[in-house]
């Protein structure tokens, strides 16, 4: 059992990362938002795997929030958001793809290297799980580093906490009120990003954040 409860939580943590290794990939807006879904979905399970054989009943609920709110509610409404507000489909990059998915995989090895040293002592399942979503922190940054539409920030900086999540669940001990309380942070988190996204667009005529920079002089 103990080798099963390994293999496949090593199986979901490390689809994560390989899910937002396909984040940095996309350069569609639609397409980025359906691989976060499927991020969300991922991370559903390996939450729920996680309350299975830590005997945690209160995961569940952690599991059935990210399902709900990550993987249904907020894709459909940045689907809704980007069709309503006629934004440009393709994703600009700060970066090319391949300097990028480069600067990707250095980061996940970086985070494997990091973690697994710093937690010798750990438990191997906790090490595995918090050396992975170190990296699917680290990926979300670079995603947020590396578009310049402020919906695809938006779907880096939802990545990133689900890479929090991730940590949280593996290393045990949160209580449930914070996990409910972190979720709630985000949904508003989510609802003022998006109500910041009509009014850049009303403003600039574009969620290029690009735009702010020609409109403060700092690009000519």
């Amino acid at each position: 059992m103990h080798s099963l409860a390994f293999d496949v939580s090593h199986t979901l943590a490390g689809g994560l990362v390989l899910i937002s290794l396909m984040m940095l990939y996309q350069d569609r807006l639609y397409s980025l938002l359906n691989v976060f879904a499927l991020h969300a979905l991922v991370l559903s399970l390996s939450v729920a795997w996680q309350a299975f054989i830590q005997d945690a009943p209160h995961l569940y609920v952690t599991a059935v929030i990210a399902l709900v709110f990550k993987a249904i509610i907020i894709p459909v409404a940045l689907h809704r958001i980007v069709k309503q507000l006629g934004i440009h489909r393709d994703i600009e990059s700060a970066v090319g793809i391949g300097p990028t998915m480069l600067a990707g995989m250095g980061l996940v090895a970086l985070s494997l290297v990091l973690m697994l040293r710093v937690t010798s002592d750990a438990d191997p399942l906790a090490r595995e799980d918090l050396a992975f979503a170190l990296s699917v922190v680290l990926l979300g940054l670079l995603v947020m580093v590396t578009r310049r539409n402020a919906v695809s920030q938006v779907v880096g900086f939802m990545s990133l906490e689900n890479g929090l999540v991730l940590a949280a669940t593996g290393a045990k001990g949160m209580p449930l009120v914070v996990e409910i309380s972190v979720a709630f942070s985000i949904l508003i988190a989510f609802i003022v990003i998006g109500i910041f996204l009509f009014r850049i667009r009303e403003r600039f005529d574009s969620v290029d954040v690009s735009a702010l920079d020609d409109f403060r002089g700092e690009r000519r």
